[in-house]
């Protein structure tokens, strides 16, 4: 059984993310890189991602803030694909590039920008 099917935070990361995601993810996954896999579903998506405190999109917008302000554009992409299963709408993501801009920078936010709108664009998602 990959790492973490069947708990609480690959149900989670499955919900988010998408089975079709996770599965690929687990299919690539091999002994050098299953520790890895399995602190990822058991910590962000089981200990962090499944707390009843905050919503599934206040949780997607604060996380696509956090990857464009820190420059990881692949994971930025992968979190705005990911709304539309956790409810975060474009206009949500653009008034969180504006936070970012101000925030962490407007290079940040500009890069950003781009990343989501091919993100959207691949999604069919007129932005």
């Amino acid at each position: 059984m990959p790492p973490g099917e069947g708990r609480k935070g690959d149900v989670t990361r499955r919900e988010v993310l998408g089975s079709d995601h996770v599965d690929k993810a687990a299919r690539a996954t091999t002994a050098f890189d299953a520790p890895f896999q399995e602190l990822v579903t058991s910590t962000a998506w089981e200990r962090v991602w499944s707390r009843p405190e905050l919503s599934r999109r206040e949780r997607s917008m604060l996380t696509i803030a956090l990857l464009a302000a820190l420059g990881h554009w692949e994971e930025l992409a992968m979190h705005i694909k990911a709304t539309t299963n956790t409810g975060a709408t474009p206009e949500d993501i653009r008034e969180t590039m504006l936070h970012v801009a101000i925030y962490a920078g407007v290079p940040a936010a500009n890069q950003a920008i781009k990343v989501a709108k091919t993100a959207y664009n691949d999604m069919g998602i007129d932005v």
